[in-house]
């Protein structure tokens, strides 16, 4: 868009005095018009990556809690990190790697923008292992976890992928609470 110019730079700084740019990050704007309309999950990708959006925004957007969140949750590989800028708060925290690619999905707001999402049961995972003092090793407290504290519905977990939660469940973090995870979901199943 600015190859005609020597100085684009000075473009750029220029579009951002005026309102016309908001800086997302070093290096990536977003026009202003278009930021009410921006997908957010997309934008958090391209922020910080490698990163897949999770936790409790991928569980907000497949619909298995209730609530609509205000920050943009994402796993990643590197160190984790908090992001505020023109578009929202962006959160990312670190997974474990072999655990990362487990349920990575594509999904689309639209015809042009993908984004990389966690599928329903990597989210579920993910929200398992990186709650901070969850004590939900067994069945019972796993359940309170689900069903009162996320306020899941229960027929949301029915569809599950089983071996996304088994591949969480073979690791030794919070394995305990991953396998009350597998359990409670098997019995409904």
């Amino acid at each position: 868009m600015l190859q005609g110019y020597r100085r684009p730079n000075d473009k750029i700084a220029d579009w951002l005095r005026q309102g016309v740019l908001l800086p997302v990050k070093r290096g990536l704007y977003v026009v202003a018009d278009a930021a009410q309309s921006s997908c957010l999950p997309l934008v958090a990708n391209r922020l910080y990556g490698p990163s897949c959006v999770s936790l409790d925004y991928a569980l907000a957007w497949h619909g298995l809690i209730p609530e609509r969140t205000h920050e943009v949750t994402s796993v990643c590989l590197g160190r984790g990190r908090h992001i505020t800028n023109a578009l929202g708060r962006f959160s990312y925290t670190r997974l474990p790697a072999a655990l990362y690619p487990c349920g990575i999905t594509q999904a689309s707001a639209s015809a042009q923008e993908t984004f990389l999402i966690a599928s329903p049961a990597k989210a579920l995972c993910d929200k398992v292992l990186l709650t901070p003092r969850l004590c939900a090793g067994s069945r019972t407290a796993m359940r309170r976890f689900l069903f009162d504290d996320l306020r899941i519905d229960a027929d949301a977990l029915r569809g599950l992928d089983l071996e996304v939660i088994r591949s969480y469940a073979q690791g030794r973090v919070k394995a305990a609470q991953l396998r009350a995870l597998l359990e409670v979901i098997e019995t409904l199943a």
